[in-house]
């Protein structure tokens, strides 16, 4: 007889996503969903190229290597030749991929996969003797599951101050890291219960522009790893991580956030034997803007009426309406808002979004630099931004914008976004994104060398070995001056 009670028995999620994420077959997934995992993959390493050289890419690196001391380095980093000890790599990975904000987003779950799983499979695969197809198929399920978890929360954990990205990031990552060990089921489900004890992310830096955000990615890689590994040596966690009196969806939410949640969502068209009726890879939305994804509709508003001729000049009030739960990450504090101190400040800030949309009719990584934030006439321009919650918003499943701009002879010009751009009903395409990509990877690194890794990372299932692969993402950039202001502390 079984006398576990409810809250010790393995939950329904956790066995069911076990079984899942373990007999998942790449002939099992649509190939066009097959096809947009790559280009997410595409997307997330020339993010990590385009970070290589800014500033907080060389103070992380520092730390990373500080912290492995003198430990061998049996992993790869993107755009760094000197190698990191596994858990090492899939953090300092994860931290470039997601530090320009530039990375994918599943859009009902509100957070950011690619960058914690693909750094923590990177990361193993070399230990496990990962083939192409291996790491395909295990970055699909991975994210299958993960999308499905943070959906179930509908936004939620941002309301109580958690970042989806670092919380449900561990478990996806544990389940990846899982299937490429070779896991049970039985095992898969220790170490879900094992990423709960490591499921963190705060959202305080949205108060200072802090760096830490940066993080959440690669610990939530870093805990994958842990997690999956403290399983396969049969260490006991618990069974009911999800569902649990004390499992995820009661400690992170509060009891009204709770009231309205079907967990029952986190496995909804997923079965044991690996087959799924509807694919949430093909839900992952590319950003076509370094910026926090809440302020995207907003931009592409602005961007139409700067288009349309808009004198800033003349300009004497702007409301954006925004959805309810973008106020707390890009509306407030209002004067904070106002007055970016950093690029993570401008990157979360509503008024800097709509205010170079307004005058610029763009905003790339150039509009990100301290110049660009500080200019006068922008800092003119986000003193008129005010928000409205916008009652008529369909998020989450579109982060809408609208931006109404009154000019001082009384008239109004509006435009509205209802469906952000590169969502699944408004994507970029895989054109869009291999051309993003092209931009992102040059911008330290040859033509060459981005092409080289392209034509690997589309070609990924048919890869026998990944070796290859990590020998062009290891590699610094080109520029001796650039490598060596990285470098000159590694050696």
């Amino acid at each position: 007889m079984d006398t576990r009670t409810p809250d010790t028995a393995p939950d329904i999620i956790a066995t069911t996503l076990a079984g899942f994420v373990r007999q998942m077959r790449l002939d099992q997934i649509p190939p066009a969903v097959r096809l947009r995992a790559k280009y997410l993959m595409l997307d997330a390493i020339g993010c990590g190229l385009a970070a290589r050289c800014d500033p907080f890419a060389k103070r992380f690196s520092e730390t990373s290597y500080a912290l492995a001391a003198d430990a061998p380095g049996a992993a790869s980093v993107v755009g760094f030749t000197r190698r990191l000890p596994v858990r090492d790599a899939a953090m300092l990975n994860g931290v470039l991929l997601h530090g320009l904000d530039y990375d994918d987003t599943h859009m009902a779950g509100v957070i950011h996969l690619t960058v914690s799983v693909l750094p923590a499979l990177l990361a193993t695969a070399g230990q496990f003797s990962v083939s192409g197809a291996d790491l395909l198929a295990a970055y699909i399920a991975a994210l299958e599951a993960g999308a499905r978890l943070a959906s179930v929360m509908r936004g939620g954990l941002h309301a109580q101050g958690f970042h989806p990205t670092g919380v449900i990031g561990a478990f996806a990552c544990a389940l990846a890291v899982g299937r490429v060990m070779g896991l049970s089921a039985e095992q898969l489900v220790h170490a879900q219960g094992a990423a709960l004890s490591f499921a963190s992310g705060s959202l305080q830096f949205i108060e200072d522009g802090a760096w830490t955000k940066r993080i959440h990615p690669g610990w939530a890689a870093q805990s994958g790893i842990v997690a999956a590994t403290l399983a396969a040596h049969g260490i006991q966690a618990p069974q009911a991580p999800y569902t649990g009196r004390y499992g995820l969806y009661r400690i992170y939410l509060d009891e009204a956030a709770r009231a309205g949640l079907d967990p029952t969502l986190a496995i909804a068209g997923l079965s044991i034997d690996g087959s799924a009726m509807v694919w949430q890879t093909a839900n992952v939305a590319v950003k076509p803007y370094a910026m926090c994804h809440f302020v995207h509709a907003a931009i592409d508003a602005a961007i139409v009426l700067h288009r349309r001729g808009v004198d800033v000049a003349s300009v004497s009030d702007i409301e954006v309406l925004v959805p309810a739960a973008a106020v707390q990450l890009v509306c407030e504090p209002a004067g904070h808002k106002r007055r970016p101190e950093n690029d993570y400040d401008a990157k979360f800030s509503l008024p800097y979004a709509v205010a170079c949309g307004l005058l610029r009719g763009r905003l790339g990584l150039k509009e990100l630099e301290p110049a660009a934030y500080r200019d006068p006439q922008i800092l003119a321009l986000m003193d008129m931004v005010r928000y409205r919650e916008d009652a008529d918003s369909t998020f989450p499943r579109h982060y809408t914008g609208e931006v109404r701009v009154t000019l001082t002879d009384g008239t109004t010009l509006r435009h509205r976004e209802a469906v952000n751009r590169g969502h699944v009903d408004k994507p970029l395409s895989n054109e869009d994104v291999h051309e993003k990509f092209m931009q992102n990877a040059t911008l330290h690194f040859p033509p060459a060398h981005a092409r080289a890794l392209s034509e690997l990372i589309l070609g990924l299932d048919a890869l026998p070995s990944l070796t290859g692969l990590e020998t062009l993402l290891a590699r610094d950039p080109p520029d001796a001056a650039s490598a060596r202001e990285l470098d000159v502390t590694h050696a």
